[in-house]
């Protein structure tokens, strides 16, 4: 079994647990009453590199990365330095998130927000836009087209954008024919979690250019991010390297600047 085969494993477990507190019902009622959310297709086609600025806690690969007490001040200060939104891990085991946290960052910052987490049943999507969420990551390697269909299209009802994430050529051609808008492709396997940039040169080029490319993972410095603007991202995701940093917001701003100037013209 690899690594994300394990992740799913004790996501499903946790999730019965979540359903047995809280039913689907209760969910509904809450999203009923929730105001409409935030287009984000608009912002990342805007000209200039798109920042996603994630509050990452702990990652399967480097174990602790940053206590972060509070969650709600990092994603201010993301927000601060120009990010265009905001990604919340709320995975528990690996990545010590949590609901909370998200339920935290949509009290402190009006940026649109993605749930980052290893979606694969329904319910996760209405746990996600009752907490706040107006994007979420559906992961092709792990789901079957009939399954990325379903998730896709119950998203699309409650108004959240989907990130369709890929790690190979076969993911990208699955997500491209999916008619996925936002396309993110991770640099990270998440079968052994090597890490290698030439991941998004090598399939970003298999994603039309009327869809928003994001390069995910390894991405720790402003070379790090002209490289694969210069590929053709037009958004990257970023954890590590700025929870890791003194000052979030001013790498933030660093990144999109840097990004920016070196996207092809």
């Amino acid at each position: 079994m690899g690594v994300l085969d394990d992740i799913v494993v004790g996501v499903r477990e946790d999730l019965a647990a979540r359903q047995a507190v809280r039913p689907l019902g209760e969910l509904t009622d809450v999203v009923a009453a929730l105001p409409p959310t935030q287009p984000v297709l608009p912002v990342f086609r805007a000209p200039g590199l798109g920042v996603i600025a994630e509050v990452k806690r702990s990652s399967p690969s480097k174990g602790a990365l940053a206590d972060i007490p509070d969650p709600a001040a990092l994603a201010r200060a993301y927000a601060a330095g120009g990010a265009s939104a905001i990604s919340v891990l709320t995975e528990r085991r690996r990545f010590g998130g949590s609901l909370e946290d998200l339920v935290a960052v949509r009290a402190a910052v009006p940026t649109p927000l993605l749930r980052k987490d290893f979606i694969v049943t329904p319910y996760q999507l209405w746990e996600a836009r009752a907490a706040g969420a107006d994007l979420v990551l559906l992961i092709v390697a792990a789901l079957t087209d009939a399954e990325l269909a379903e998730l896709s299209a119950l998203a699309s009802e409650l108004g959240l954008t989907t990130l369709v994430e890929v790690h190979t050529e076969e993911e990208t051609r699955r997500a491209v024919a999916s008619g996925a808008p936002l396309i993110g492709v991770n640099n990270r396997n998440l079968q052994t979690l090597d890490v290698d940039l030439a991941q998004f040169e090598r399939l970003a080029g298999l994603i039309p250019d009327d869809r928003v490319k994001v390069a995910e993972s390894g991405i720790g410095n402003v070379a790090d991010v002209e490289r694969v603007a210069a590929a053709g991202a037009d958004v990257i995701l970023v954890g590590e390297a700025l929870v890791r940093h003194g000052d979030p917001a001013a790498s933030v701003a660093d990144f999109i600047a840097a990004g920016t100037a070196a996207q092809p013209r």
